[in-house]
C-alpha cells in the first residue's frame, strides 16, 4: 500500500499536478491514517484531493484519458462478475485502490484510481497473469463498491477475503 501511494505521488509531482511539499505533507498524514487502519482513508490521492485540496481528482482522470488512453467506468450501478467476487482479495483492492470488476474472453477489466502507480499495475498484472483492460474510477466509486462487497460477504458468508 505504501509503495503504491509513494509511486503515485512521485508521478503526480513529475507531471506538475502537485508540489513536492504537498506530497511530503500528504505522506505524513497518510502515516497517521494508516496507524488507525482505516482502509477507505488510506490514500495519498484522497488526502491531496479532499483533505488538502491541492489536486482535483478529475484532473488525474483527465490525464489518464488524454495521455494514457485509459477509459472511465462508473461502478455505482455495476454488479460485476460473480466469478471474480468469489476469489477477490478485498484487502489488495483497498491497498491498490483497484477492483477487478469483470472477466470476459480471457480479459480482465479493472477499475482503478491508482493507474499512475506502476506498483499497482505490476501487482495486478502478476496477480491475474492475463491481459487487462484498465479503467479509471474515482476514489468514492471504488470505496463504495468495495464497502458493498464487504457488506455482502458479511451477510452471505461469501469467501471474499479482506487481508
Amino acid at each position: 500500500m505504501m509503495r503504491a501511494n509513494r509511486l503515485l505521488g512521485a508521478n503526480l509531482v513529475e507531471l506538475n499536478l502537485i508540489k513536492i511539499q504537498d506530497l511530503e505533507e500528504a505522506n505524513d498524514r497518510l502515516l497517521e491514517i494508516t496507524a488507525n487502519e482505516n482502509a477507505r482513508q488510506s490514500t495519498v490521492l484522497g488526502i491531496l484531493a479532499y483533505e488538502m485540496k491541492v489536486l482535483k481528482e478529475e484532473d488525474v482522470l483527465h490525464h489518464l484519458v488524454e495521455d494514457h488512453g485509459v477509459g472511465l467506468v462508473d461502478l455505482r450501478c455495476y454488479e460485476g462478475s460473480e466469478e471474480l467476487k468469489k476469489t477477490l482479495d478485498v484487502g489488495a483492492c483497498w491497498a491498490t485502490w483497484t477492483v477487478p470488476f469483470d472477466h470476459d474472453e480471457g480479459f480482465y477489466f479493472l477499475a482503478t484510481a491508482y493507474y499512475m502507480s506502476p506498483a499497482v499495475r505490476t501487482f495486478w498484472e502478476k496477480q491475474l497473469d492475463a491481459p487487462i483492460l484498465w479503467y479509471g474510477a474515482t476514489l468514492e466509486m471504488l470505496g463504495d463498491y468495495l464497502e458493498k462487497l464487504e457488506a455482502k460477504s458479511t451477510t452471505t458468508n461469501s469467501p471474499v477475503s479482506s487481508t
